[in-house]
């Protein structure tokens, strides 16, 4: 059963998915506002989007770094109220160069608070024995939904860029640093490994992590292999396709496509983040019953059905539709991912997490470049055809994310 240190670790890690979807989505959905105030073209919107994965993936693997000799506590109570502050600084930007600085910081911010929260997802996941990350990113969705529908009532009320990131991150960064203190310490996060464990991908009970000695040596990840988590990787890859292509290009496709309004262009990635939440509030209960390879199988086929709207939506109604019912099939790839490479790495060192982690920025990074690239010599409704494919690629992807049979690891001293 858990301790009440493991639920009021629980609530700290809430609030740090829900500042980072927030976080994401206040400057997410406002990338139209951005390409207009700057005058870009759609060829230098995708240059400068690509900034964020790439930078990302360097404050992914920072974080890894800080994260094995000092924890990923640390990690999150720096990074994450400066990702809050580089997002006002893009509102703020009275240049291009400017514009790119401050989204240098966001990306590195973005992926050190990843790769961060997930550490932390997971070791309370192993503190709690039974499946609770699905529940964490759906906090992340539901925040990202008002983050959403701030930017939508921002837009009607005719408030600047500035002032509406200035005010969601004010809130977000004041939840943030509340929250800090009470995250998983390091002597929680890195668990002593069982000797014994037994795993479909290691039947003689030693460890899946080859060579693997003491959590804290630094010598952890030397020689982790990649095979296990090879398809984890590429499913969390494809979706960020999906999910970059959204989360970069569903408002310029709303503008540009749908010719919507202010008010309207933010609904697209509203009705995205809002069926990831609904789906992702009772993801840990149908993992439980169904699997996780079920789960996945069925995402992949919803996420393909959805882009495939996308690109055949003829109306604003049905063009939002179709981005709700992408959002339901991506919304379960992301958690199992984490979820499943947290089990095969059950010392809690944190190198499986961050190299599945890693391929969220370049889901991002193909994402950004292969729909702005598409888009570019064709338009934004033929563009969304190549994360429908991708999507599709997930279902066969499906069985690496078989559970192993147990979860429960040893608990280490309470703190």
């Amino acid at each position: 059963m858990p301790t009440p240190r493991d639920r009021r670790a629980r609530l700290a890690i809430f609030a740090v998915f829900f500042v980072q979807g927030l976080t994401f989505a206040t400057l997410l959905t406002q990338v139209a506002a951005l390409q207009k105030k700057h005058g870009l073209s759609d060829g230098e919107l995708s240059v400068l989007l690509l900034v964020v994965p790439v930078i990302a993936g360097a404050g992914s693997v920072l974080a890894g770094e800080v994260a094995r000799r000092r924890g990923s506590r640390l990690v999150l109570r720096v990074a994450q109220p400066l990702a809050g502050a580089a997002v006002v600084l893009a509102g703020l930007a009275a240049s291009v160069p400017q514009l790119v600085a401050a989204n240098v910081l966001f990306g590195l911010c973005l992926g050190a608070v990843d790769a961060g929260m997930n550490m932390q997802a997971v070791a309370v996941e192993r503190r709690y024995g039974r499946p609770v990350l699905t529940g964490f990113h759906a906090l992340w969705s539901a925040a990202a939904v008002l983050g959403a529908a701030w930017a939508s009532a921002a837009g009607g009320l005719g408030l600047g860029l500035a002032a509406t990131f200035a005010v969601a991150m004010a809130a977000g960064v004041a939840v943030a640093v509340a929250a800090g203190p009470t995250l998983c310490a390091p002597e929680e996060e890195h668990v002593a490994a069982a000797r014994n464990h037994v795993t479909p991908e290691n039947q003689s009970g030693t460890l899946p992590v080859d060579g693997t000695t003491d959590p804290a040596s630094g010598r952890e990840g030397a020689r982790f292999p990649w095979r296990p988590i090879l398809p984890l990787c590429l499913a969390m890859a494809f979706l960020y396709v999906g999910d970059a292509s959204i989360s970069n290009f569903g408002s310029v496709y709303m503008d540009k496509i749908m010719h919507a309004g202010a008010a309207v262009i933010p609904l697209a990635l509203g009705a995205y983040q809002a069926t990831t939440f609904v789906v992702r509030a009772g993801g840990d209960l149908a993992v439980r019953r169904y699997g996780a390879a079920a789960i996945v199988r069925i995402g992949g086929a919803l996420a393909a059905l959805g882009f495939a709207g996308i690109v055949a939506a003829p109306s604003e109604p049905l063009a939002i539709i179709s981005f709700g019912v992408a959002g339901v099939g991506l919304s379960v790839v992301a958690p199992q991912s984490f979820s499943a490479a947290g089990r095969l790495d059950p010392a809690g060192t944190g190198v499986a997490i961050a190299r599945v982690n890693m391929f969220n920025y370049v889901g991002f990074i193909v994402g950004a470049a292969l729909v702005g690239g598409i888009a570019d010599a064709a338009n934004y409704q033929i563009a969304f055809a190549a994360p429908l494919v991708l999507a599709a690629a997930i279902i066969a992807l499906a069985p690496g994310f078989q559970a192993a049979p147990s979860l429960r690891r040893p608990r280490p001293a309470e703190a």
